[in-house]
């Protein structure tokens, strides 16, 4: 009942200069979508959840590394929609038993499953490199759209919906203060699959004085 989200959210994504530049001078142009192996949250754009500075911390380090020529923040007015959100216990106790079949599939097939591993530049060992959360989630969505497919082809329509966005909470980068449980880089990300949910993108202002 209360899983569809329409209420308006700011993120912000991380990117170079030139593509901040022209997703906000082109609303409709092509948004890139990350498909790597080891996306948090699986395939999709992704926003940090009201962060703008992680987003800008996240770009720098890409531009250190070269990964992009200037490190820069493009801001995101997005829904929900439809979210397979891991701050909700349905959603944490459900990628738990896709987790289960995959892992039994991969048995008959006689493979192992991957493994989320640590980066070698990251000095808190925070399983950076999440190939196994990757494909776990990547395979709920295959396996949901199958069920979607079937049940329309056998009753002409389907009571499961596919996904818009999927969210959760991370906790990285080391205490924020000696014994501290807080850590530097915590944050909310969204991972958006349905591009209908993005409303807008703009470049975000600079706070002012007021009195």
């Amino acid at each position: 009942m209360y899983n569809s989200r329409p209420n308006l959210h700011i993120g912000f994504h991380g990117c170079d200069e030139k593509v901040r530049d022209q997703l906000v001078a082109n609303q409709n142009s092509v948004i890139k979508i990350s498909e790597k192996p080891f996306d948090w949250l699986g395939h999709g754009f992704y926003v940090w959840e009201n962060n703008q500075e992680r987003a800008l911390q996240w770009a720098k380090t890409k531009e250190k590394n070269g990964g992009i020529k200037k490190a820069s923040v493009v801001g995101v007015v997005y829904v929900l929609g439809n979210c397979l959100d891991f701050t909700d216990s349905q959603y944490i106790d459900a990628i738990e038993s896709y987790y289960n079949n995959l892992k039994d599939e991969f048995i008959k097939l006689g493979k192992s499953l991957p493994m989320n591993k640590d980066s070698e530049f990251d000095l808190f060992k925070d399983k950076l490199i999440r190939e196994l959360d990757c494909m776990v989630i990547e395979y709920m969505h295959k396996k949901i759209s199958e069920e979607i497919t079937k049940n329309i082809k056998k009753k002409g329509h389907s009571e499961l919906k596919y996904f818009d966005t999927a969210r959760s909470i991370f906790t990285e980068g080391g205490p924020a203060f000696e014994g501290a449980g807080i850590q530097k880089k915590n944050h909310i990300q969204i991972c958006i699959r349905n591009q209908n949910c993005i409303k807008a993108f703009f470049i975000p202002r600079n706070e002012t004085n007021f009195p």
